[in-house]
């Protein structure tokens, strides 16, 4: 049954979301949620609210005991519509369609599919019998894939785990090979001073701390680096290598993490495109790794860490020669002075430094105009790319289960909506083959200013950023105290050094490349 936007006077619609892990791993939120945004616009209603369970699975829980779309259910006055990208994101069984359409019925609501059989939008009317049975109709046919994915998944698993045996090599950053529990042979476990030394990068970063500063305290603690590690593992005697942010970021966005085996970097996958696994207890949950990935993620390059709230103009750029740590600001007798904190975080510092606010922002500013003053600046403007493979790999896991499953259409009607899937998924497939893969590109733009016109206009914060972006960097050494007023403030200017020499291409005359 069909409406026209006139017969809905102040539709409000709910937009479900889900994401199973085991099953639809890549399939994407924000593509679900487009979908649900395009179908309100045709209907002409108002998007109310979003119902997002991610990493929930439709085999193992009904629509009410999903976390966000079983509260809005329970508060079914708040809108008129569900809108959901497709069947498969609302149910995989026909009690759980049976049991939403009474609610629905009783509720008077409507479900609607954003994409139902050919691609074209389905909405339900639960006052006709006739959506009733088309209703179930694809209920059936959605748990029917479901357990022909249940099956392929169990087999697969059955076979990764009759073959795999740990064969030796290096074993993956926080893993250790023992004795099978059952049969012969060996597999991976987690190797419990590895696992602590991961549980410590994550909780440094999740506080704020960079891959550098992480990488400092790894080493001031003498915890060896995974190629050491694998040393001591085949009888050598480790080099003494250090950790650095990049080996701290590559361990914690290895994959392995999620108990999946790799290999140069990517995950491998066996025939129906699920992760091959290399032990039956990884060391983090999804839910995790994705928190550390975004954790990663968040840092703008040349500020990472950097607080916005402060006033502070060298926080980032003024450093302790002796650790190479940040100072900070601090109070002090009717003044405020940088300092060294590398002592009150527990990290260790020969010589800590220690100047006056005045006299180092004062020096800081009258360098970096002397430098930087007279030339031009440049804004970086990037215009986004587009990748149609993550997108293709993701149809073509859906066709390779669909194809899996088509014997099991007994029916006409079955072997229909099987045929309609098949035929959407494909004809999207071809047009993602033939677009091209669009690289992110980054220009750079003339303002019109200098970098004197931005430090006079901005404040201290804006300053700051100046500084940052050209990759000026201060250090300061610890010095004598004591003495007149002039001598103290000679002697702190000759234990300062600067660096300003940072993004070339901002300078008039260098190019953009």
């Amino acid at each position: 049954m069909t409406y026209t936007n006139n017969d809905r006077p102040g539709l409000r619609a709910l937009i479900a979301v889900r994401l199973s892990v085991r099953t639809d791993e890549s399939t994407s939120p924000k593509r679900q949620r487009e979908a649900g945004e395009e179908e309100a616009r045709r209907l002409g209603a108002e998007v109310v609210g979003y119902a997002e369970d991610l990493d929930v699975s439709a085999t193992r829980t009904t629509p009410f005991e999903r976390p966000e779309l079983g509260n809005w259910l329970a508060r079914p006055d708040d809108f008129d519509v569900i809108i959901w990208w497709r069947l498969d994101r609302a149910v995989r069984s026909m009690g759980d369609m049976a049991e939403l359409t009474r609610w629905a019925k009783r509720h008077g609501k409507r479900l609607v599919f954003a994409e139902g059989p050919g691609g074209s939008s389905l909405e339900l009317d639960m006052t006709s019998i006739m959506s009733e049975l088309i209703t179930m109709l694809l209920a059936f046919a959605a748990q029917m894939e479901s357990q022909a994915i249940k099956e392929r998944v169990t087999s697969a698993n059955a076979a990764l785990r009759a073959m795999g045996r740990y064969s030796g090599g290096l074993p993956p950053y926080g893993y250790a090979p023992v004795q099978r529990p059952v049969g012969e042979g060996w597999t991976l476990a987690q190797d419990p001073k590895r696992v602590e030394a991961i549980e410590t990068m994550i909780r440094m970063l999740l506080d704020g701390n960079a891959p550098n500063a992480i990488a400092f305290h790894l080493n001031s603690e003498d915890i060896l680096t995974p190629r050491d590690w694998n040393d001591v593992r085949q009888g050598r005697n480790p080099k003494g290598r250090k950790w650095v942010g990049q080996t701290v970021k590559r361990v914690l966005l290895s994959p392995s993490l999620l108990g999946h085996q790799t290999y140069a970097g990517s995950v491998v996958r066996d025939g129906n495109s699920l992760p091959v696994s290399i032990t039956s207890d990884p060391i983090l949950t999804r839910d995790r790794f994705e928190e550390v990935k975004a954790a990663l993620g968040e840092r703008p390059k040349g500020a990472a860490g950097t607080r916005k709230d402060t006033g502070a103009l060298l926080l980032g750029v003024l450093h302790c020669a002796s650790c190479k740590g940040r100072m900070y600001r601090v109070p002090a007798h009717g003044y405020s002075v940088y300092v060294c904190r590398a002592r009150t975080k527990g990290l260790p510092c020969e010589a800590p430094a220690a100047i006056k606010t005045d006299w180092v922002e004062e020096y800081a500013e009258r360098e970096f105009l002397k430098e930087w003053g007279g030339f031009p600046v440049l804004e970086r403007v990037t215009y986004p790319g587009y990748d149609p493979r993550p997108e293709l790999e993701e149809i073509t896991t859906e066709l390779r289960e669909l194809y899996a499953v088509r014997e099991s259409r007994r029916s006409r009607v079955g072997l229909a909506i099987w045929q309609e899937q098949v035929d959407a998924l494909e004809g999207r497939a071809e047009v993602l083959e033939a677009t091209p893969v669009q690289k992110e590109r980054t220009e750079l733009v003339p303002t019109g200013k200098t970098y004197a016109d931005y430090w006079r206009i901005g404040d201290a914060r804006e300053r700051r950023f100046v500084l940052l972006d050209t990759g000026t960097r201060l250090e300061c050494a610890k010095g004598q105290r004591g003495g007149r007023p002039a001598d103290m403030k000679r002697r702190a200017m000759e234990r300062l050094s600067i660096d300003s020499q940072g993004t070339r291409v901002q300078r008039q005359g260098d190019t953009a490349a």
